[in-house]
């Protein structure tokens, strides 16, 4: 009769949702809440000087490394900014509960002194480190990204152009870093592929959402499925002709390869968006990162691409 009595005592803590592991102290939390995962978009960075053959050369590779890094700073004192200030907010979310500062692993006043202190010493090490332009674009990556979590987020059609903006940064500052001009087909190219991606991440998220209560993200209950669809459709149209807009343009590059590479990888890209959209329409279109790693189809098609870039490139 005891056991059993113990039995129903404990039966409440047996049903509770177990949390996710925490890290062991401070520092684990901060370099959680520093997005780890997230890290790879800034491998963007190498964007125009892989496209402009500029690459492997030390002084690029030394520049780009820097370049990673600064961005990867800047990035991660937006998110530990973030989540100071949503903290409250994330305690009452399942699963944004469990995040090292609404967790209660690192405390509100360290998140905000550590962010503070990467906001300020990445731009003021590029102004040191790397050419002037690069130091004035982190600093604008920041104003506009501390901006987009105290109000912007909360704006429609702007909070979509912040976070294309932010990937149409990383791509432009390898080139900057590296005095590299950027062709306008590159920059629309980019800007439009990246609306592309948020805006089929938010697309499914509404989607996933339609039959819930609540939404994971405020402005998803004032976006219609139908404007967020028309707005990846056009934003995928939009690259695909940047970007064979991008691989026609001569640029000064002598034809001597065998075959035309740079207009071949047009096939490939623009399969790259027709199967990425596969996804977009399913509503199964999260993180960029997720959708790529996951699908072998996608990345296959995205090593043909590289390869048929690379091959351009070189001039084989």
């Amino acid at each position: 009769m005891t056991d059993m009595a113990v039995l129903r005592q404990r039966a409440p803590e047996q049903r509770r949702e177990p949390a996710p592991p925490r890290g062991k102290g401070l520092l684990a939390g901060l370099f959680r809440t520093a997005r780890p995962r997230q890290w790879i978009k800034n491998v963007l960075v190498v964007a125009a000087p892989a496209a402009a053959g500029e690459l492997f050369s030390r002084h690029a590779l030394t520049q780009l490394a820097l370049v990673f890094v600064l961005f990867t700073a800047c990035a991660a004192a937006v998110y530990l900014v973030n989540d100071a200030r949503d903290a409250e907010a994330d305690r009452a979310h399942p699963v944004k509960r469990h995040r090292p500062v609404a967790a209660g692993q690192v405390p509100v006043p360290v998140a905000y002194a550590v962010g503070g202190a990467l906001g300020v010493l990445a731009p003021l090490a590029a102004a040191w480190l790397c050419p002037r332009p690069v130091a004035a674009l982190l600093t604008a990556y920041l104003a506009m990204q501390l901006a987009y979590c105290v109000s912007l987020k909360h704006v429609l059609v702007v909070d979509l152009a912040v976070v294309t903006t932010g990937f149409l940064m990383r791509a432009m500052i390898g080139g900057l870093a590296l005095g590299i001009p950027l062709s306008r087909w590159f920059l629309i190219t980019t800007g439009f592929g990246a609306l592309f991606m948020v805006a089929a991440k938010r697309y499914s998220e509404a989607v996933q959402m339609a039959e819930k209560d609540g939404a994971t993200r405020a402005l998803l209950t004032e976006y219609t499925t139908g404007y967020l669809r028309f707005v990846w459709q056009l934003a995928a149209g939009v690259a695909v002709l940047g970007y064979c807009m991008w691989a026609m343009e001569e640029g000064g590059v002598p034809h001597t390869s065998v075959l035309p590479w740079r207009q071949l990888s047009m096939v490939a890209f623009v399969l790259a968006v027709l199967r990425y959209a596969v996804f977009a329409d399913r509503g199964t279109a999260g993180e960029p990162e997720d959708v790529v790693l996951r699908d072998r189809a996608l990345a296959l098609i995205g090593v043909v691409w590289v390869a048929m870039y690379g091959l351009a490139v070189a001039n084989w």
